[in-house]
């Protein structure tokens, strides 16, 4: 409940061509892709969409706040119950675009952001530029983590959709990343 009182969400997002043989994303000025996990997860993509989320300071502050006090419990849970907001404004954002892609004949692969196998956090910069995530109060960091911490960018990809137009997303996720140790894996 008090994760629901405290976040301020918002998210934005940008659509480019996307190279998918250079990992070319085709912005001005371009947006070379480092790592072969991410360039493995846009293969045949015609275009990208780039995306940044939040829910804001004030949460943050409050964690840090009960952390403080000895709260420590609470300060967890609210930390956790966070994470799962911002999760919820990307997904939200997702539903909200599936479906006049899907129209389109376009299909999502499922979202991937910097720090997921071998893509470099040192393309985050790139990603807040893209995706204009300044104009949701998001910024990075000299250690290129995202301020608010509770905030996220990420790309996803768009493919032609030959199949059944109603199951446009690509809901491959964990099955089809090769972290099998990552916390939040869904499945084993």
């Amino acid at each position: 409940e008090d994760a629901r009182l405290l976040a301020d969400p918002h998210s934005i997002w940008q659509l480019y061509d996307y190279d998918c043989l250079t990992g070319t994303v085709l912005s001005s000025p371009t947006f070379q892709l480092a790592g072969n996990s991410i360039r493995q997860h846009l293969a045949g993509c015609e275009q990208v969409i780039l995306l940044a989320a939040t829910v804001g300071e004030e949460i943050e502050h409050e964690v840090t706040r009960r952390f403080e006090e000895g709260s420590y419990t609470s300060s967890v849970l609210l930390d956790a119950a966070a994470t799962t907001a911002v999760e919820q404004v990307a997904d939200a954002l997702e539903r909200a675009i599936e479906p006049d892609l899907s129209r389109k004949g376009m299909g999502m692969r499922w979202r991937f952001s910097p720090g997921y196998g071998d893509w470099p956090l040192e393309q985050q910069p790139e990603l807040i530029r893209l995706s204009h995530a300044e104009e949701i109060g998001i910024s990075l960091s000299e250690a290129l983590m995202l301020i608010p911490r509770k905030s996220i960018t990420a790309v996803i990809g768009l493919f032609k959709n030959t199949k059944d137009p109603k199951s446009a997303v690509d809901h491959q996720g964990c099955a089809s990343c090769s972290k099998k140790n990552c916390p939040s894996r869904k499945i084993k």
